[in-house]
């Protein structure tokens, strides 16, 4: 059966289903408690759900730079909307999938190559995906400055086993700085597809693949370089507007916090300092997803990380008995669950919608 592009949207449209009605049923919550938790949540639910809008319309920004970016062809065809769907569809597949990026760059690939080149739109595709996970570096990497800047203050614990996981986060951070310097700089498609080889089993299809598009992958190579050697504005454009989305995120945890009554306090300063706190939660929390990051809807990992963040910055110590950090687990547990859900809902829609057009 030949694979068309049709079959393989509704193929990653199927699979998209698939995980919804899994994420559904792994909802270890009666419908009354899920009714409780949405009741408590109230008019918050419009802010905790909406902003992921302009969280990705920073994300699709970012790409449209790199799309946009010094290449062979023009590409000012592809419009904004076109860009801003693909990347809530690509999104939506990575929550659905294992691995996260198995569902939705193949798909980005696939749809934007409609539009520009192949060669083009897995190197942009590739570019970006890079780019989404250079930011992340760089989130953690600034939240261990501002960790130890609000340790300075007494606003955030310091021991021993602190001060040793924050430097070797540090070290980390160094070493994978250099590895993107390194993609960035050589592109990284062909050593990727090489390194592949060595793993057992597979080394006769690497030989076959690079024997077959060697000169593809060379030109795709060859783009991934040229954006940051010759377009460094749309390069540090891409990665701001990448950062910025994280910041943005971290708005909702701040309303997850405020709703329950966590503000340090009130005010300019204890809302600014709950603010610091949610960066400083978000970050932590991305870091431990990202390292269980094979585990499909990344079930279980958003809440543990949150309140492994929280017992981390101390905050239950802070806040003492007002702040009940089991209670908001289990919301955000569900919050979160209900928000990737309409998300996953949103991306099909407009995979459809593509898919038809």
């Amino acid at each position: 059966m030949k694979w068309t592009k049709q079959r393989l949207n509704n193929l990653f449209f199927i699979i998209g289903v698939a995980a919804v009605v899994v994420m559904i049923l792994t909802f270890d919550v009666s419908f009354a408690e899920l009714w409780e938790q949405l009741t408590k949540a109230g008019y918050w639910l419009i802010p905790i759900i909406g902003i992921w809008i302009f969280v990705y319309g920073l994300n699709a920004l970012a790409w449209e730079h790199i799309i946009r970016s010094n290449t062979d062809e023009n590409d000012n065809h592809v419009s904004f909307w076109r860009i801003f769907r693909l990347t809530v569809t690509g999104y939506a597949l990575n929550y659905a999938t294992p691995v996260g990026g198995l569902g939705g760059e193949p798909y980005r690939i696939l749809e934007l190559s409609k539009d520009v080149s192949k060669e083009h739109a897995t190197s942009s595709v590739i570019l970006y995906a890079m780019m989404h996970f250079f930011a992340h570096f760089w989130l953690w990497f600034s939240s261990i400055f501002l960790y130890l800047i609000l340790a300075a203050i007494d606003y955030v614990p310091m021991t021993p086993a602190i001060g040793i996981s924050l430097s070797a986060a540090i070290v980390f951070c160094l070493l994978a700085f250099y590895v993107f310097s390194r993609g960035y700089k050589n592109g990284l498609v062909v050593k990727l597809i090489k390194w592949i080889g060595k793993i057992p089993g597979l080394k006769g299809w690497s030989s076959r693949f690079l024997e077959r598009h060697t000169e593809t992958l060379q030109h795709i190579d060859a783009q991934i370089a040229a954006l940051h050697k010759q377009d460094k504005r749309a390069f540090y454009s891409s990665l701001f507007l990448e950062y910025g989305s994280r910041i943005v995120q971290s708005l909702e945890v701040l309303f997850m916090l405020l709703l329950f009554g966590v503000d340090c306090g009130g005010g300019f300063s204890g809302l600014f300092l709950t603010f610091l706190y949610s960066v400083l939660i978000l970050s932590f929390t991305t870091l431990f997803a990202n390292l269980i990051g094979f585990l499909p809807m990344q079930l279980g990992v958003q809440e543990g990380g949150f309140m492994l963040s929280i017992a981390i910055i101390g905050m239950s110590s802070q806040l003492g008995a007002k702040f009940d950090s089991a209670a908001l687990g289990f919301f955000v547990s569900i919050i979160c669950r209900v928000r990737e859900i309409l998300w996953i809902l949103i991306g099909l829609l407009l995979m459809k919608l593509d898919g038809n057009k």
